[in-house]
């Protein structure tokens, strides 16, 4: 059985209604539009965010559940789906999880207005259900995540990402959601704002903990199902190469730089890069950092009794940090 199988066990009966619960969400009164948004459905990734939503709701109510757990579960994945749709537009990507994107296939012009549909129909679910809780979470999440693109974009410009602001953008582009997802789920059972802002917590350190796991990627020879270098072709500064750039010599600093900057696109340039980070230290201080989120993640666990959910939460770290893709 498939990690992602096994994680879901206790909640099945709940995955396999929400299904139904979030096809309902996206219903419209234009046949474009139900089209495009079956299309959607039917190219569903892992679902791990709602996945989250649930695990989090029951661990923290000894099993318990709401409608309200569906709903928050509903609003992450429309808005999940809404950024992945403006994503593609943004980045003028033709694929997703193998399947053409909807720009590809209807154009940027409808999958900029998808993506705002997708949006508002979230926003709506909650406030027609007076979830105004739920609605302050998402749009934290909403808010930072296109502060994390911004900077990142800022940043690229000069390479003169530190540690700190490459944190700071992972934390707002990946973690916010995560940490949106665990906070939605615990206040969807009515639980305290000391316990919501714990999970948030929790979510944030996993997030940031597969952030550093895609950026590893990018240095690996395994087989993934996408090349290594595209980091370092899209100058995009990660753990490794920063970490490397901080520790070197300032000959190599400059050579580093120099090959980001201008020979990106030089395929045996960037090998000679990847070789140079992981001979220098950057893949093992960053494969460090990313177990010291994942404790992070796990003391915040410890909190809580033993149960199913919390076991298969256990199981979620796990695989955030040893998938193979």
């Amino acid at each position: 059985m498939k990690p992602v199988e096994q994680i879901k066990i206790p909640i099945a009966k709940e995955m396999e209604l929400f299904e139904s619960k979030f096809k309902d969400s996206m219903l419209s009164k234009v046949p474009l539009l139900n089209r495009i948004t079956y299309y959607i459905v039917r190219r569903k990734g892992k679902q791990m965010r709602p996945m989250f939503v649930f695990l989090v709701a029951k661990m923290v109510s000894n099993g318990g559940f709401d409608e309200r757990t569906y709903r928050g579960a509903s609003i992450v994945e429309l808005i999940h789906t809404a950024t992945l749709v403006h994503d593609d537009v943004v980045d003028d990507s033709n694929r997703r999880r193998g399947f053409f994107s909807i720009n590809a296939l209807w154009k940027n012009k409808i999958a900029v207005l998808v993506g705002d549909f997708l949006l508002s129909k979230g926003l709506l679910l909650s406030i027609d259900n007076e979830d105004f809780d739920l609605l302050k979470l998402i749009s934290i999440a909403v808010r930072e995540m296109s502060e994390g693109e911004l900077l990142q974009i800022e940043k690229a410009r000069k390479l003169d990402i530190t540690e700190d602001v490459y944190f700071e953008i992972i934390r707002q582009k990946t973690a916010t959601l995560i940490a949106a997802c665990c906070g939605i789920g615990a206040a969807s059972v009515g639980c305290s704002n000391e316990v919501v802002q714990q999970m948030r917590k929790f979510g944030e350190y996993i997030g940031i903990a597969f952030q550093i796991k895609d950026d590893l990627f990018d240095y690996t020879e395994e087989k993934i199902g996408k090349p290594t270098g595209i980091d370092i072709k899209e100058q995009k500064m990660t753990l490794p190469l920063i970490y490397t750039l901080n520790n070197c010599s300032e000959k190599d600093r400059k050579w580093l730089i120099n090959s980001v900057k201008k020979h990106n696109k030089n395929k045996k340039r960037v090998k000679e890069v990847i070789t140079f980070v992981k001979e220098n230290g950057g893949i093992d201080y960053t494969i460090n950092k990313m177990h010291d989120y994942k404790n992070k993640a796990l003391k915040i666990l410890e909190n809580y009794p033993d149960s199913e959910y919390k076991e298969s939460l256990l199981m979620m770290i796990d695989y955030v940090v040893e998938r193979k893709i």
